[in-house]
């Protein structure tokens, strides 16, 4: 007698069921970790990156000296401008130190009551040695201005009185890094406007391809990328908001900004693409830098008014410091997007008609279970139906798919290039699905046999690379976002 196998069929209407709350959790965009989007801004001056009197032994720290407002009217006015996060990061000087604990701190603290729905994090725009500056984000802990305080009088270049140049070295600079990435929940590192120093395009200045590879050798955890748009992007406005025609942009006086980004990350094949085809997980973002507000005679916006870092967060400390730390960031200026949202997965072969294949997001890492697989990448925009703080609506006009190898380490260090970059695919209104403020793009990467990256941008402009942007320049007109990459590992 034959046995009979009994097999257990699934009703369609449940399949179609799966199937339909799987689309509608894509078109929300909603993750399944609850996180969101959350803009923030993690370079941010108060009246406590002060000036100093130097007729006095040691210095006296003038208020207001160099930046112009309390801490909590930068937290009122981040809120108003749509931010639900930023960073108070002061620079320093002889003992500055001491004024950071004694009185930026509770500064902070009395922000944190003013302004409760703003998450707000300790921080300081650190003299960084050998280099310029870096944005230093202190997790929210107890001990938090005792952590910055360890870190600000022990190692940062301009700390010191009498001044000693011994601390303004690599070797000081290795020292902090490795100081830092030991502490209990250690902070996270951006470097702040990196080639405003350069002589040229590719000439560097301050901060230099070596460095940013020991700082990411030495604390892979805590020194994690760069300001893609680096701050100061009002410099091309006077006080009343018109334009000014030997005004700059970021303050890059000798290679300007690029669509106002910073040429490490502007330029395709590139610095940044140079970092990323290492496999490092280096990271763009982009800030207001705010000193004085171009209305008051200075050449900054407010926090959030114009640029903006966005993280794929819930809304507390912990999360969005986590987020920092791991790339799930997208930037952009002038509020041309509100959300961007890119995976990747590894496309089923036409035979497998249920597949359940894994997906990575930005920040994150596909690996292909063979080599030559297609993989399809899926892009989900919010181009907001919203005036910006200027009043306008942009629109986007084109999104860039761009590609490049990972081919490991490089052996010359001040490398620069990654010569496998390049944009594989550009997209405009008419490779794209709308629905209402959300744009979608659907594209595959055929026989993908090489370990590699995919990162996007997208701007409101026809130019089909950023150009570099003259003095005079509105900046309202020229408006650019960056993903950070997701990797695609190939067994």
């Amino acid at each position: 007698m034959k046995s009979v196998l009994k097999r257990k069929w699934i009703p369609l209407s449940m399949v179609a069921a799966a199937m339909m709350i799987t689309a509608c959790s894509q078109k929300t965009g909603q993750s399944n970790d609850g996180r969101a989007w959350l803009a923030g801004d993690h370079h941010v001056h108060s009246e406590w990156s002060v000036g100093w009197d130097n007729a006095t032994n040691p210095p006296t720290p003038i208020k207001a000296g160099d930046a112009k407002y309390a801490i909590s009217r930068n937290a009122e006015m981040a809120k108003k401008y749509g931010l639900e996060w930023m960073v108070s990061t002061d620079h320093g000087g002889p003992l500055h130190s001491k004024v950071n604990l004694e009185q930026a701190y509770p500064a902070v603290q009395e922000a944190r009551k003013a302004v409760p729905d703003l998450v707000l994090f300790y921080g300081m725009e650190f003299d960084t040695p050998a280099a310029d500056h870096t944005s230093l984000i202190i997790p929210k802990t107890d001990d938090e201005a005792q952590k910055l305080h360890g870190i600000e009088s022990q190692f940062a270049k301009r700390e010191p009185w009498p001044e000693d140049k011994s601390w303004n070295t690599e070797e000081k600079m290795i020292n902090a890094l490795k100081y830092i990435k030991d502490l209990n929940e250690p902070p996270v590192m951006f470097n702040n406007h990196p080639a405003r120093s350069a002589k040229d395009k590719g000439v560097w200045g301050d901060d230099t391809p070596e460095e940013f590879r020991n700082w990411n050798d030495t604390a892979p955890n805590v020194a994690v990328g760069f300001e893609g748009a680096p701050g100061h992007q009002a410099g091309a406005l006077d006080t009343t908001g018109a334009l000014d025609p030997e005004g700059e942009r970021g303050g890059y006086g000798n290679f300007p900004t690029m669509g106002g980004y910073d040429q490490m990350t502007a330029v395709v094949g590139g610095l940044w693409d140079s970092m990323l085809g290492e496999g490092r997980h280096w990271w763009t973002t982009s800030t207001s830098d705010q000193h004085v507000h171009y209305t008051d005679g200075g050449t900054d916006f407010y926090p959030g008014e114009y640029s903006k870092t966005y993280v794929k967060a819930n809304k507390d400390h912990k999360d969005i410091l986590e987020g920092l730390r791991h790339g799930r960031i997208f930037n952009v200026l002038g509020d041309l997007i509100s959300e961007l949202d890119v995976t990747v997965e590894e496309a089923a072969p036409a035979w497998k008609l249920w597949a359940d294949n894994k997906s990575a997001a930005v920040g994150e890492t596909l690996t292909l279970s063979q080599k030559g697989a297609d993989v399809n990448v899926t892009i989900r925009l919010r181009d907001p139906n919203a005036n910006n703080a200027h009043g306008d609506n942009p629109n986007v006009n084109r999104v860039d798919l761009i590609m490049g190898e990972v081919t490991g380490s490089v052996k010359d260090r001040s490398t620069a290039t990654n010569p496998t970059s390049k944009v594989v695919q550009r997209f405009d209104q008419t490779h794209w699905k709308k629905d209402g403020e959300y744009i979608t793009i659907s594209y595959t990467l055929k026989d993908v046999e090489k370990n590699s990256y995919i990162r996007l941008r997208g701007t409101n402009t026809n130019e089909m690379e950023p150009a570099v942007d003259p003095k005079g320049e509105d900046p309202w007109k020229d408006l650019w976002f960056y993903s950070n990459p997701i990797f695609i590992k190939v067994e």
